[in-house]
């Protein structure tokens, strides 16, 4: 199986295997339309669930009980506050969280003692706190303007690293594009949103950037020289990067989505941890939709872009025409058109070199 796959690999890297997956963009554009607008229509119809930290109120905390059922916290409030709502969820296999919105002293009070009641445990195993939103709305603004400083320096260090304008474009694309899907989904799923999930949303950023980088620094390199040669397009050439750094990106994404998947698992359904699930389920999505975007939408919209470049257009054109005529030329001679237009295919170029470097060409069919 290993083989098999590192053969695949090779064969990727070589041009003897290729996928068409820039010229296909298209198709990845609708697909990606159709999960943004997903992603949207989720945001607006379920929008985020917003944890304490962010909407502020009051949390108990019972631990060691015997049952964890939640009815006998929501009848405990009904008590104090009926006019309130608690939620209320299971941490682990012995403790209980409740959250209401914020209660008086005297109502605190109150509540810790029916909630030790009705769970059958000493007042002193129910812990009570009280968050104010403040402190959630200082958090979500630091976390807006790291968001838009960390983009701003992306954008510029991108354009400054590749020197081109369309590579930066096309890694910011696919950064807001991984954003806006891992956050609707994320509402989609209705976990609450607390600071873990917000740190996820940040790290996913990064995750993204670097896989795209690898993935545009491949395009360079297959790239430069490119408008000096008659034998390939740009298109061509950076389908081939992006063919030769699949593998690699999809190594890359099993290696750091399976440790997330457990630490998702065990947070979600074994310890019931909060932290450990909300800061999961954001690396899980994240994870997942970045390494998607770097392959199917960053080198897509950085080869839509370049193609509107009058040099790279006008060469693109150059070579198709070429292409025509060997391919006339070998039909008028009797020879196959494929077989002349072997060395036109990315099996033709050297693996590894620029395609300013011309591979040696393959022998023509000899006629009988």
């Amino acid at each position: 199986m290993m083989a098999s796959f590192a053969q695949f690999g090779n064969e990727l890297y070589s041009g003897k295997r290729s996928y068409d997956i820039v010229g296909r963009r298209r198709r990845w554009f609708m697909i990606s339309a159709v999960l943004l607008l997903l992603s949207v229509v989720l945001l607006l119809t379920r929008g985020l669930n917003p944890g304490i930290e962010f909407r502020g109120g009051s949390e108990f905390m019972i631990s060691g009980t015997a049952i964890t059922d939640q009815q006998p916290a929501h009848d405990a409030l009904a008590e104090v506050a009926p006019t309130q709502e608690a939620r209320v969820s299971t941490v682990g296999t012995n403790a209980v969280r409740v959250q209401t919105e914020e209660l008086t002293d005297e109502e605190t009070t109150e509540l810790r003692e029916l909630l030790a009641e009705a769970y059958e445990v000493d007042v002193n195993d129910v812990t009570a706190s009280f968050v104010g939103p403040t402190w959630g709305q200082s958090v979500t603004n630091k976390a807006l303007r790291g968001l838009v400083i960390f983009l701003v320096l992306v954008t510029v260090v991108m354009a400054l690293y590749f020197r081109r304008w369309t590579m930066a474009a096309g890694a910011l694309v696919a950064l807001l594009h991984d954003l806006v899907i891992t956050v609707g989904l994320y509402a989609g799923v209705g976990f609450e949103v607390t600071p873990a999930t917000v740190i996820g949303f940040l790290t996913i950023l990064g995750y993204s950037l670097y896989d795209t980088v690898v993935v545009f620094d491949k395009v360079r390199e297959n790239t430069e020289g490119v408008l000096d040669q008659s034998r390939y397009t740009y298109a061509e050439a950076a389908n081939l990067a992006v063919n030769q750094t699949l593998v690699r990106s999809i190594n890359t994404s099993v290696l750091a989505v399976l440790p997330v998947a457990s630490i998702l698992f065990v947070g979600a359904f074994l310890l019931g941890a909060g932290t450990l699930r909300d800061i999961a389920l954001a690396l899980f999505i994240g994870m997942v939709v970045s390494t998607a975007s770097s392959v199917f939408i960053a080198a897509p919209v950085e080869v839509a872009l370049r193609g509107r470049n009058p040099a790279v257009r006008e060469h693109t054109e150059k070579v198709m025409a070429a292409r025509e005529r060997r391919a006339a030329e070998a039909a008028a001679s009797g020879e196959d058109p494929e077989a002349a237009l072997a060395d036109a295919r990315p099996g033709g170029l050297v693996a590894g070199a620029h395609l300013g470097q011309r591979a040696q060409p393959r022998r023509k069919r000899q006629r009988r």
